[in-house]
């Protein structure tokens, strides 16, 4: 049978980006892409890029006074959300067009509308043409929401708030994961008065309790009123801002209400359930190691397959497939010891088990310092950071590393290496310190921790 196209992605974000151009480019098939909305997907438009900018942004009150305590003669200014946001736009679509042109030079064929499944090589598009195809595959990541609540109309998500007129004075973040964590943060560094709800015991939940649990000090140390145990029961619009009525029956007001309480696959309405490809609970998309699908001729790689949401993570996948499937290099991505930073202040790396998850699988030594950094304990901020390994007592190997402390995201990098090549402590004893540096400790902790 002869097909239009070797292969059609339905998703412009990183993963369906990195398939497309890798099996057209490298493995020589005729490949075309369908977005709906913009190139990028939610990491480069809407998540970790313009999120990350933001960070950078709110960081900049605690430099400037940082700044004084050096002898900088320097004062903080208003912030401009309006020229923020403007150049914000100006930077996303330079990344909107370098991934166009990636794909323009890898000879992908783009179309700029929404494409849905009609069979196992069949894709409809929105402007009523049907095009066949020998391989589908679906990368159309996942989105926020924000749960049935009375009210829940006033409430924002992640995606609203790059778009907003004006900052908040009184901002609410309903939720405990890393998206809300983070926003919590930004928002508080850029001056607004800011509450965190959680129902569940303590933030950032999956981390390592000692990680997480410094970061949520630091937290509320900067002035962010984190409540645990608490979930929001209805949302009223007042006179002066949003009525946020709590399960336990208190009642404040802001004006902002922002959910970060997960995220849902975009799977529905794509014309799969009829085919026999199988959903999971969360409405993700069932894929084996392959990430094939239960129809052999359709995969899915992403978010949309909930395994691990990470951007790099769905690139990975996307370029397995790819490999695997156009190039003849049969790969599966692989999914074990990925690292991950929250970009909260402070921030958080992390690589491997948290010393919870590890005691329960084996028996571990843990070697762990806490310190105030030099940078921040000459300007007299409390600051504390965090370096921490986990260990197993019979292999030697590190099975996690933490990090909580200025550039956290940037040490786990390379702590990753070191732990995903099976690195044992033995090895990091080896290590010469880099000194003065915070991430020395890593390489000089002698002693486990006692935890009696």
């Amino acid at each position: 049978m002869t097909f239009d196209y070797d292969l059609f992605v339905i998703g412009g974000g990183s993963g369906g980006v990195r398939a497309a151009r890798i099996a057209s480019a490298e493995g020589g098939a005729k490949v075309a892409l369908a977005e709906e909305y913009r190139m990028g997907g939610t990491c480069v438009i809407r998540g970790c890029v313009p999120k990350k900018l933001m960070v950078y942004a709110s960081e900049y009150p605690g430099l400037i006074a940082d700044a004084r305590a050096y002898g900088w003669q320097v004062q903080p200014g208003a912030f401009d959300w309006a020229q923020f946001r403007g150049q914000l736009e100006v930077e996303l679509t330079r990344l909107e067009n370098a991934y166009r042109g990636t794909l323009k030079s890898a000879g992908v064929e783009v179309f700029d509308m929404r494409a849905t499944v009609v069979d196992a090589h069949t894709v409809a598009l929105a402007d009523g043409r049907q095009v066949t195809t020998k391989h589908i595959l679906i990368a159309t990541g996942g989105r926020p929401f924000v749960p049935e609540v009375p009210g829940a109309e006033l409430a924002i998500t992640s995606n609203d708030i790059f778009h907003l007129a004006a900052l908040p004075k009184r901002a609410l973040v309903v939720g405990g994961g890393y998206i809300a964590s983070e926003f919590a943060c930004i928002l508080n560094g850029l001056g607004a008065e800011v509450a965190q709800y959680y129902r569940g015991a303590q933030i950032l939940r999956g981390f390592d309790d000692e990680a997480r649990g410094l970061v949520a000090t630091a937290m509320q140390a900067n002035g962010i009123a984190i409540h645990c145990g608490t979930d929001v029961q209805r949302l009223e619009q007042g006179e002066t801002g949003i009525r946020v009525v709590a399960q336990d029956g208190t009642v404040r007001e802001f004006d902002l209400v922002m959910y970060a309480t997960g995220r849902k696959p975009n799977s529905a309405g794509l014309g799969l359930e009829p085919l026999g490809v199988g959903f999971g609970r969360n409405g993700e998309i069932l894929v084996d190691g392959w990430s094939q699908t239960a129809v052999p001729s359709i995969y899915a790689v992403g978010d949309v397959t909930d395994r691990i949401n990470l951007t790099p993570v769905a690139i990975r996948e996307g370029h397995a497939f790819a490999d695997t499937v156009f190039r003849g290099v049969p790969r599966q991505a692989d999914h074990d010891l990925v690292a991950s930073a929250v970009f909260t202040q402070p921030e958080l790396g992390t690589v491997g088990l948290g010393e919870e998850a590890a005691r329960a699988q084996e028996p571990i030594e843990v070697y762990a310092a806490s310190f105030r950094p030099m940078q921040s304990l000459f300007a007299g901020r409390q600051d504390r950071v965090l370096m921490k390994l986990v260990v197993s007592q019979a292999s030697r190997k590190i099975l996690g590393c933490h990090i909580v402390g200025p550039g956290a995201g940037e040490m786990i990098q390379l702590a990753a290496i070191a732990v995903k090549m099976g690195a044992t402590k033995e090895d990091f004893d080896r290590t010469v310190a880099v000194h003065p540096t915070i991430s020395e400790e890593l390489v000089t902790m002698r002693n486990p921790v006692r935890r009696d």
